[in-house]
């Protein structure tokens, strides 16, 4: 299998985001690539820098008021006094269906979900690369192979068609799917991240060519909260093809891999041609968001579970935060789902 990144990506590095109202640094940094690096090649992947895609790939999912609004806010937000070194909103729409504001304070609130999403001068360009990345994956499928690791950073799953939240700018995931529909007449999203990928719900939510599934922490007390509950399915076209199995906080292997059973179900009955994981490793026991209780060897399950699936498949780096663990547990998964092997 094939794995792909750019060095571009390791440039965004945010420095804090707000937790329970309190300043904390971002869990969301560069070192992070470096551990995934590392459980990458150790399954036996190699690494390839992907090609400069362009924006088509990206604006199929993401509206070009949104793209535009990414590409020069930083810029912008520089040039009002006192501004803050990144670009973090302090005031949001109730309702997002009116008039559009001019001025860069009000488009960040309109264009950010919260404050776990700062936008610095090299965060476009690592966001693009993160992106190409996942295109380049989900290329690789097209021409023939059977699965590809995109080692997506910053990620992507928070990030709705105009909406950047939870460290979140481009969804990588809605991307690939998005390029997987040009020889997939159906291809399926599955969401083992710790969180609920809200964005990528939200981009597909109203269509019936790309089906969701996520399991996640039940978000009643969990980020992202307003999103991610079981009665979610979808709408319009879109109505059945959305599935969420929340799980109580602190839920283990064994209920995990029963969810997953699940999801397959579904998955099946939708008949896919391409299936993309979006790949969170923070459902891990150890991570520092601390919401579910996966081991080590529980995502070699995961792994060896989705593989059974029989599709061709792109892994889509999502979640996973600084722990002794993260490189051993990415090891575990692509090694499961057979990184060795193809």
């Amino acid at each position: 299998m094939k794995a792909f990144y750019a060095e571009e990506q390791k440039r965004h590095d945010p420095k804090a985001f707000l937790s329970s109202g309190a300043p904390q640094p971002n869990p969301e940094k560069p070192e992070r690539i470096e551990r995934l690096l590392a459980g990458a090649i150790s399954a036996g992947l190699t690494v390839e820098r992907p090609g400069n895609h362009g924006l088509g790939p990206i604006a199929a999912v993401h509206t070009p008021e949104y793209l535009d609004f990414l590409k020069h806010i930083f810029t912008r937000w520089q040039r009002i006094e006192g501004a803050s070194a990144e670009v973090i909103p302090n005031i949001h729409p109730i309702a997002r269906n009116g008039s559009y504001p001019a001025s860069a304070v009000g488009q960040a609130g309109y264009h950010m979900a919260d404050t776990a999403c700062p936008i610095s001068a090299e965060t476009w360009n690592s966001a693009l690369w993160s992106a190409w990345s996942a295109v380049e994956a989900a290329e690789a499928i097209m021409a023939g192979a059977p699965s590809a690791y995109a080692l997506c950073r910053p990620p992507g799953h928070h990030a709705f068609a105009d909406v950047a939240g939870g460290f979140c700018f481009i969804n990588n995931s809605a991307v690939a799917a998005q390029v997987l529909r040009k020889s997939s007449a159906r291809v399926a999203i599955l969401d083992v991240d710790l969180h609920h990928g809200n964005g990528t719900q939200g981009i597909f939510y109203a269509r019936p060519d790309v089906l969701t599934v996520s399991l996640h922490a039940d978000p009643v007390r969990f980020y992202p909260f307003f999103w991610g509950h079981a009665d979610e399915r979808g709408e319009g076209p879109g109505l059945g093809y959305n599935l969420n199995l929340p799980l109580p906080r602190k839920s283990g292997d064994a209920a995990f891999l029963e969810a997953l059973a699940t999801a397959f179900q579904r998955i099946r009955a939708c008949a896919p041609e391409a299936l993309v994981v979006a790949l969170g490793l923070d459902a891990f026991e150890g991570d520092p968001f601390g919401g579910l209780s996966v081991t080590t060897p529980g995502f070699s399950r995961i792994g060896e579970a989705i593989a059974g699936l029989d599709l061709p498949t792109v892994i889509v780096q999502e979640g996973g935060y600084l722990c002794d663990a993260l490189g051993d547990n990415l090891t575990a998964f692509l090694t499961g789902f057979g990184g060795k092997k193809d």
